[in-house]
């Protein structure tokens, strides 16, 4: 066998270490691994060209990726969202010319999924950088110009030829990597927008439906099984262009096994002023966006952060502010009955997170046994939650269990950052929907990581009544029925 043909075989260079599969937990809108086991999906999103991952490429510092991952491994980060070309500059794409699979970039991969099996990591995997591929079409393999299928990315979602060669590209994938356990899901089209297809969603549920059926019926002819698919979109397109029917096939397409949101919200998320109002509107949309979906897939955001402030602006958030801004948000994500705390997009110099997000993600990889998840079949009850004016409550329950996420409003200081030296407010909390009897509360510290109370109390007539510990912040709060 050639050099070429030995390092293009399929598993050429993946580990003999084998994870199990993820996915969607039968009768509850999480997930869980094939040997039934609660998993969450708590990890942000990375870029084969950022800092902490470019020594992948043609092997610069293999060493050096990999005490990267085994620290994230260790801070109970679980998943890596991930695009298999990032097409912002020109030696990261996947195939040059159209057709033709560059041997760097399966070589990279190939050293990517063997170092995440090694570190019990996951990726989230979607084919195309749609937004760099837009902006950098003049130099995209794919551009006709340069001997590709298509004339326009406006055409992308239209193009019969195109199309052809996106489903090679996932046909590649799945024949060399889809056999992973580190292969956790398919976001199939990152940010499917009308502008690929002339300003139409008309084509979304064919177009999707044409990916989902090609890579499900190759996976399970050679595994048996398939991962887990979604489809993101970015999320204020659904209030900008709320004529167009996009809801159905993103929320509810039958084809997909959970669905996923980039909430980038104007003013709040996008340009944060303070770090109490962004949470608010995650809540906001978690619960907007759950309203949506008729059976019980799970939900999760995979994008967001302060993407204006960012990119138009040029500007980076303060590490503290960003720090508490991120915590804040993945609590409200998880609270408003989302899978994890939501995946951030660095936007950040250097794109990576900070130190204190990453010991805000292992906080809540601790609480997260805390929480009978294969069998918490969660409806939003923040309106039926009663607690003190200063206090804005984000919570989901049912009649077992119930998550609740309690912050401050009334304490911010010039900065817009909740005064954490301010007088401890103490609340008596009523929480709707329990069944009657006797359960237990574990107040949770969201920046220590660890439990700072445990309460007990009986369910009367629908009800359970709590008299929390003084807090100067906010508090997680995770209710179960006590033994017996």
């Amino acid at each position: 066998m050639s050099d070429l043909k030995r390092r293009l075989a399929p598993h050429a260079s993946i580990s003999p270490v084998r994870q199990p599969w993820i996915e969607g937990a039968p009768g509850a809108p999480y997930f869980q691994t094939e040997n039934g086991e609660p998993w969450h999906p708590i990890g942000y999103n990375d870029a084969i060209s950022w800092v902490d991952l470019n020594g992948l490429f043609r092997r610069r510092d293999l060493p050096g990726v990999d005490r990267y991952l085994a620290g994230l491994a260790a801070q109970g980060t679980t998943v890596i969202r991930v695009m298999l070309e990032y097409a912002q500059i020109r030696h990261r794409h996947f195939e040059r010319p159209a057709g033709v699979f560059v041997p760097a970039m399966i070589r990279l991969w190939d050293d990517f999924f063997a170092m995440a099996e090694r570190r019990g990591l996951r990726f989230l995997i979607t084919p195309f950088d749609t937004f760099w591929t837009w902006l950098r079409w003049d130099w995209h393999p794919y551009n006709r110009a340069l001997g590709g299928p298509l004339a326009s990315p406006a055409e992308f979602l239209l193009c019969g030829e195109t199309r052809k060669a996106i489903k090679a590209r996932l046909e590649f994938v799945v024949r060399r990597w889809g056999g992973s356990g580190a292969f956790f899901a398919w976001d199939l089209w990152n940010e499917i927008h009308p502008a690929q297809a002339r300003d139409s969603a008309d084509c979304f549920p064919e177009f999707i439906a044409d990916l989902s059926g090609h890579v499900r019926r190759l996976e399970r002819d050679l595994y048996g099984r398939s991962h887990p698919q979604t489809v993101s979109l970015f999320g204020p397109e659904l209030e900008w262009r709320g004529h167009l029917p996009m809801n159905e096939p993103l929320f509810r397409h039958p084809d997909l096994d959970f669905a996923t949101i980039h909430v980038y919200q104007m003013g709040t998320i996008d340009d944060p002023q303070n770090t109490v109002d962004p949470a608010l509107d995650m809540a906001r949309h978690v619960r907007a966006h759950l309203a949506e979906i008729r059976d019980m897939r799970p939900y999760l955001d995979t994008e967001h952060g302060p993407i204006h402030l960012f990119k138009d602006k040029k500007k980076t958030l303060p590490e503290d502010f960003d720090d508490e801004y991120f915590r804040h948000m993945q609590w409200a994500h998880l609270a408003a009955g989302g899978a994890g705390g939501g995946m951030r997009w660095p936007n950040r110099r250097p794109h990576r997170l900070t130190d204190g997000m990453r010991a805000a993600q292992a906080a809540l990889s601790r609480f997260m046994p805390a929480i009978d998840w294969l069998s918490f079949r969660r409806v939003a009850i923040d309106a039926q939650v009663t607690s003190p004016a200063a206090l804005h409550v984000t919570a989901c329950g049912d009649d077992r269990q119930a998550l609740v996420y309690l912050l401050r409003t009334d304490a911010l200081n010039e900065r817009g950052m909740v005064d954490r030296s301010a007088a401890p407010v103490s609340a008596t909390l009523s929480i709707p929907g329990l069944a009657s009897g006797r359960y237990r509360a574990t107040g949770w510290d969201t920046v220590a990581g660890e439990p700072v109370a445990h309460l007990e109390g009986a369910s009367r007539h629908g009800v359970l009544t709590l008299s929390l510990p003084p807090f100067a912040a906010d508090l997680a709060l995770a209710v179960r029925p006590l033994a017996g």
